[in-house]
């Protein structure tokens, strides 16, 4: 059985990635983690419009991001996201892999927390949240 808690989508780095050098500009890593980030949001049935019907927002509060080694054009990579937590904030961790050879070559972290429309930080994730994950993942 699939571990429900952890998603991975492959990319092939654009040119409009790149610096002049041919190495992924470090600003774009986010925009990697953010692909892999929704498409687990979408597996577990909490995305961003789920997340809002809920009514809240959620945004990134916190990112740590280490480069191991660069990414270049054309390079083929895998980016996974892996749930850590979700009672309290979600937690997600990344990694971004080399098809070919399977190197790590940056790996991550963001925390994200529920705000309401009035601006409100919740130090709980929303019932509705909580149950939603733990209907997916099983109870943990």
């Amino acid at each position: 059985m699939p571990d429900l808690s952890v998603a991975e989508v492959e990319l092939e780095i654009p040119f409009h990635d790149v610096d002049s050098y041919r190495v992924v500009w470090h600003g774009n890593y986010p925009k990697y983690f953010e692909i892999a980030r929704c498409r687990l949001l979408d597996q577990l049935h909490i995305n961003y419009a789920d997340m809002e019907a809920m009514g809240y927002f959620f945004p990134v509060i916190e990112m740590d991001l280490k480069y191991l080694r660069p990414i270049v054009f054309g390079q083929r990579v895998k980016v996974s996201a892996k749930l850590e937590e979700w009672r309290n904030k979600l937690v997600i961790t990344y990694r971004i892999r080399d098809i070919d050879s399977g190197e790590t070559l940056t790996k991550g972290s963001t925390s994200q927390v529920a705000v309401s429309p009035q601006g409100v930080i919740q130090y709980d994730a929303p019932d509705a949240l909580v149950a939603s994950v733990e209907r997916v993942l099983g109870a943990r």
